[in-house]
């Protein structure tokens, strides 16, 4: 199998960063979302990470400039996905909402075309069926910051083919990427299954009012030697995010600390339009967060 064009579909914080690494590497790529106001915002993402990858990577202003022409822009699905070999779907952390787009993309792609839920926490399974081609369907998860943290979990159901899952394998050593291969569905994967107990570890004793994040991250950053705290954790990946994951827990638990958690998240993030990096403030302020103030951990 050859991939030659390919869909980041959603183009969120991991959407964008999907899209550009992989125009980086040399493939055509296409970007869809909803409206122009959604593309208007991810060009202005793709416009930051030029500077990202000049300066963590030593890439020049010529290939940067060349990954972001690579890149076509489309609020019409069926256009978008005209003779793509690959669609990497990114779309909102929300079990309906990722059936909705399958049902509409099923109608439209090529015969072909491979999908990839870039999902961080639900399974393939929950989806093979929908998508019309259970075969040619499997997890393609990235970690935020891609062109550094640069894992690709790579995770396939029952009935996913084995040369799709090979290829996908292959698609993501040609971006770049580190694959890891999952032998079996596990929700929140490799890194999720490590990284959530301790952001709901942070979490916790936030809502419980045990300390500030300031502090809460300061512990975890002195104590590990980690590179950034939880708080810095939940802005990068988004507030939305967040509490989509935690609403969906707190239905499924039904348990009422669950409830309370998705409440704080709501009413002092969501409400509040503090949504993480990608909106310049979640819990700290953005562009110069107070975390990478070299005093911050000395205080």
């Amino acid at each position: 199998m050859v991939f030659k064009k390919v869909l980041a579909a959603g183009s969120g914080v991991l959407g964008s960063q999907i899209a550009f690494q992989t125009a980086f590497h040399g493939y055509d790529v296409h970007i869809y979302d909803l409206n122009q106001k959604a593309i208007a915002y991810a060009k202005e993402r793709l416009t930051k990470l030029k500077d990202n990858y000049k300066q963590d990577l030593g890439a020049t202003q010529q290939e940067v400039d060349a990954a972001y022409n690579r890149i076509v822009f489309f609020t019409d699905l069926e256009n978008a996905v005209e003779d793509v070999d690959l669609v990497i779907e990114s779309v909102p952390e929300d079990p309906e909402i990722k059936k909705d787009f399958y049902k509409q993309l099923r109608e439209v792609a090529p015969e072909k075309t491979i999908f990839a839920t870039n999902t961080s926490t639900l399974l393939p399974s929950d989806f093979a069926s929908i998508t019309g081609r259970p075969k040619k369907f499997l997890a393609l998860h990235f970690a935020n910051e891609i062109w550094k943290n640069n894992t690709a979990e790579i995770m396939g159901h029952a009935t996913t083919d084995k040369a799709v899952f090979k290829a996908i394998v292959s698609f993501a050593e040609s971006i770049g990427m580190i694959p890891l291969e999952l032998h079996k569905e596990q929700s929140g994967y490799l890194l999720n299954s490590l990284l959530v107990p301790l952001l709901d570890a942070a979490m916790d004793l936030l809502v419980k009012d045990v300390a500030d994040i300031e502090t809460i991250d300061k512990a975890w950053v002195i104590g590990t030697g980690a590179a950034v705290g939880p708080g810095a954790i939940f802005d990068t990946v988004g507030l939305n995010t967040v509490y989509n994951i935690n609403k969906m827990k707190a239905e499924k638990s039904k348990n009422p600390w669950d409830e309370k958690v998705v409440a704080y998240i709501k009413e002092h993030f969501i409400d509040t339009g503090k949504l993480g990096v990608a909106e310049g403030q979640g819990f700290y302020k953005y562009p110069n967060p107070a975390y990478q103030d070299p005093d911050f951990y000395k205080k």
